[in-house]
């Protein structure tokens, strides 16, 4: 069984200009770090023109779904009946995407099927991190 998700989703850039175009993303997951997710963005989608991407928690993502979520550099919120809202915050400035729901939620299935919500501490390896912490202190 694979340990890593890879959905690609077609987020919406919400810009100043009325224009919205559409821009590839990916959301990964891996379950070799449980608690997190990652929202990748290809170069030719960003103002740097480098690929860009924002790591950030489960949690964060599911309960965005319902109502809004995040306090940081990442925030969640349902938009209307079928669109999720995500803003990414960072000292170049904000960047707003939309992306469908029904994405959101058929990645969040799989990542769940993949480990399951509340067992996440069963895939960590505590030992391992610790060895790499330890390791770079010297």
């Amino acid at each position: 069984m694979s340990t890593v998700i890879e959905q690609p989703v077609e987020a919406r850039l919400v810009a100043a200009a009325p224009r919205m175009p559409n821009i590839p993303a990916t959301l990964h997951y891996d379950r070799r770090d449980p608690f997190a997710v990652r929202m990748s963005f290809p170069a030719p989608a960003t103002l740097e023109g480098v690929d860009v991407c924002w790591t950030f928690a489960r949690d964060l993502l599911t309960a965005g779904l319902d109502g809004p979520e995040g306090h940081g550099d990442v925030r969640v919120r349902p938009y209307g009946y079928d669109r999720t809202v995500m803003e990414f915050h960072a000292p170049e400035g904000t960047a707003v995407v939309h992306v469908h729901s029904a994405e959101i939620r058929r990645f969040l299935r799989a990542t769940s099927e993949l480990v399951a919500v509340g067992l996440e501490h069963l895939h960590l390896d505590l030992d391992h991190d610790l060895a790499e912490l330890m390791r770079d202190a010297c």
